[in-house]
């Protein structure tokens, strides 16, 4: 794998889309499960400050996912979107929509790369319009993604 560990790169190859990548120290059948269980997502999902207060997990193409933070201003933010393909380990493809901003609705497809033990998370959104990704990106989603990338590292060192 050619990217390092413990750093989350983010590109932004076209003008709808934004590119995240990183590696992880951890197997992808376990990177997978982390990734999509909502007992261990409510752990690593979201920046420090915020607290998980829904989980809610459909795991199957057409399945609904929902999370609901808290942040210490006491305001709720939720985020939701609608599975479209499922292939353990290897790829998930999915809605993403902030209930803030309703009707902004991206595409995620996630692929998880394994060599050596280590598994390569790549994200790919892909957006409405350039506006759209560059409201996306301007909402603080980068430091967010980081902070997340920390975090579920953290976790997969637990688990393993």
């Amino acid at each position: 794998m050619t990217s390092d560990s413990n750093t989350t790169t983010l590109m932004m190859p076209s003008d709808r889309e934004i590119v995240i990548t990183r590696v992880f120290d951890a197997p992808r059948r376990l990177v997978f499960e982390a990734i999509t269980k909502p007992e261990h997502v409510a752990r690593w999902w979201g920046p420090r400050a915020l607290t998980m207060l829904s989980c809610r997990d459909g795991l199957s193409p057409g399945g609904a996912w929902r999370f609901v933070l808290r942040g210490p201003d006491g305001n709720d933010y939720g985020f939701r979107g609608v599975y479209r393909e499922i292939e353990p380990p290897e790829q998930i493809v999915q809605t993403f929509e902030f209930e803030g901003m309703p009707g902004h609705v991206s595409v995620e497809t996630a692929t998880l790369e394994e060599r050596d033990g280590k598994t390569k998370l790549t994200v790919t959104c892909l957006y409405s319009s350039v506006e759209a990704r560059d409201g996306h990106y301007n909402s603080g989603m980068e430091a967010g993604m980081r902070e997340s990338h920390d975090r579920l590292a953290e976790l997969l060192s637990a688990m393993k």
